[in-house]
């Protein structure tokens, strides 16, 4: 096979395609995983609810804020470069997990896993798209990635609460490494490193990515401060975050080559794509972190028992895959995307209108949300790329994740911010009492009501911008030239400039 033919079969690229799967497998398990281990992280590190909140979100803010600056330096200086950089400190970051002997420390581990998770995510699609020149192929590789990613999403809870019962919470964390490393050997051994010719040299906008990351850690930090303490403390971070986000508009809009284009995120089918994301993970990380705490802190379940409460979630997202395709094909794109957006919302109404009567409505809640999580994953990134030139798929791409990985840590922050307020004490303790539960549970109610309002709004703005782009015609495509992997051929790709290649959103 010629250096520049491109691979008639998937199993040419079984070694890449193993490489890009682990990614995916990390990034969604990781946090899907820990959840499940709050309640013991809580009482073997004797930490404060507050605490907890942010082992859960760190990884998160240092994911959300960095992406569109790693994705920008990946299109710089070479995507697989960046990934296999990153896949080198999730490793060394997850093997760290076991010198933790302080919740500070663990906070630590986390913003360096988020940070790893932000220089191998931008790249990974990509890459896995631009194997193959034929559709057919294309999706099928994306479809091996994306549920390999979803796997771990849907296992996470199940397997991290059996764990829990034979091993120490450590363990979760630790089994980063043998990923990061099947990651890392295929990757390196099945992909062929960019070629100058595929890469732009545009200045990068090291100020708007400073200005974006303090703006997004402000967000999420002035909740908690709000809480936990008084006086100047919240003022200053409040005045902090509003500064970061005005010089951030501001910067955007006036640097020659700005990290993020604005003009581009206002268009009708960015907006609403990016809206209907938001809304879904939103919703779906306000679920998690909710159910996960009301089993074990207010009903006294053990890991165990909660990992296979959490099981109807796990088999609607493995089942209903071959559905998504059909469903899309008969109600249309948008109808797909803000149905789907919607049942997210509403599972987490009954979760929170209905939840404490018993585990029937918790079940109900994560059917509805796992379903509508299935069908939404694929079509707001679709909505999303739909709306932009093709010369700038690639940051509809990092935006899409972005909006995901900000609208989880805004969940968790909100739920953990409202416990903290409401919730004597630490959420986490030896022995349950009444007192404590019902404490709980009403927190999660204010926490479940707050976010579903807020959900719900996101979803109303997403139909509204849909309804005003209805008409607007898609950018032409640019074809894209296939990466061949080292294991069909050995160097590569047409000179065709990384901004002008089509990079689909994470299913």
């Amino acid at each position: 096979m010629s250096a520049h033919t491109p691979p008639a079969r998937l199993r040419d690229t079984w070694i890449a395609l193993s490489g890009l799967s682990a990614v995916f497998l990390f990034e969604m398990l990781d946090n899907s995983v820990l959840t499940v281990a709050l309640p013991t992280i809580g009482r073997d590190l004797a930490a404060s609810t507050a605490s907890l909140q942010w082992v859960s979100s760190a990884y998160s803010v240092a994911f959300g804020g960095l992406m569109l600056l790693f994705g920008a330096v990946a299109d710089r200086f070479g995507r697989r470069r960046t990934m296999l950089v990153g896949l080198v400190l999730l490793a060394a970051a997850s093997a760290a997990t076991v010198l933790v002997t302080s919740v500070e420390q663990l906070i630590v581990v986390r913003v360096l896993t988020g940070l790893a998770a932000a220089m191998t995510t931008p790249g990974s699609m990509a890459l896995t798209f631009r194997l193959f020149s034929a559709d057919h192929l294309r999706v099928r590789a994306l479809t091996v990635v994306s549920t390999a990613g979803l796997v771990g999403l849907a296992v996470g809870p199940t397997v991290g609460g059996f764990v829990l019962t034979v091993a120490p919470w450590q363990v979760l964390l630790v089994a980063n490494v043998p990923i990061a490393l099947v990651a890392l050997v295929g990757i390196r051994s099945g992909i062929v490193a960019d070629r100058p010719a595929d890469l732009h040299r545009h200045p990068l906008d090291l100020v708007g990515a400073v200005l974006g990351t303090a703006a997004v850690v402000g967000v999420l930090v002035t909740p908690t401060l709000a809480v936990s303490t008084t006086g100047w403390p919240t003022w200053a971070a409040a005045t902090a975050t509003v500064a970061a986000v005005a010089g951030f508009v501001v910067r955007e809009r006036t640097a020659p080559h700005p990290l993020l284009d604005l003009t581009l995120v206002a268009r009708p089918l960015v907006a609403s794509g990016l809206a209907y994301k938001a809304a879904a993970g939103l919703a779906t990380a306000g679920l998690s972190y909710a159910v996960t705490l009301q089993l074990q802190a207010a009903w006294g379940w053990p890991p165990a028992l909660a990992a296979l409460g959490t099981l109807p979630q796990v088999v609607v997202l493995l089942a209903s895959g071959r559905f998504v395709g059909p469903f899309v094909r008969r109600v249309g794109l948008d109808r797909a995307a803000w149905t789907s957006a919607t049942a997210v919302v509403v599972g987490l109404a009954v979760f929170t209108l209905s939840g404490r009567t018993g585990y029937p409505a918790v079940a109900v809640a994560l059917v509805l949300v796992a379903a509508g999580m299935r069908v939404v994953g694929a079509v707001a990134g679709a909505s999303v790329l739909s709306g932009l030139p093709t010369d700038r798929t690639s940051i509809g791409a990092a935006l899409v994740d972005t909006a995901s990985e900000l609208a989880t840590a805004v969940g968790i922050a909100a739920t953990g911010t409202v416990l903290a307020a409401l919730v004597p004490g630490s959420v986490t303790v030896a022995r349950t009492t009444a007192a404590h539960a019902a404490a709980v549970v009403g927190a999660l109610q204010v926490a479940g009501a707050v976010i579903t309002v807020v959900a719900a709004l996101f979803v109303a703005v997403g139909v509204l911008r849909a309804r005003r782009g209805a008409g607007t015609p898609e950018p032409t495509p640019t074809p894209t030239p296939p990466v061949p992997s080292t294991s069909s051929s050995s160097s590569s790709s047409s000179s065709t400039s990384a901004d002008h290649h089509q990079e689909p959103s994470r299913a």
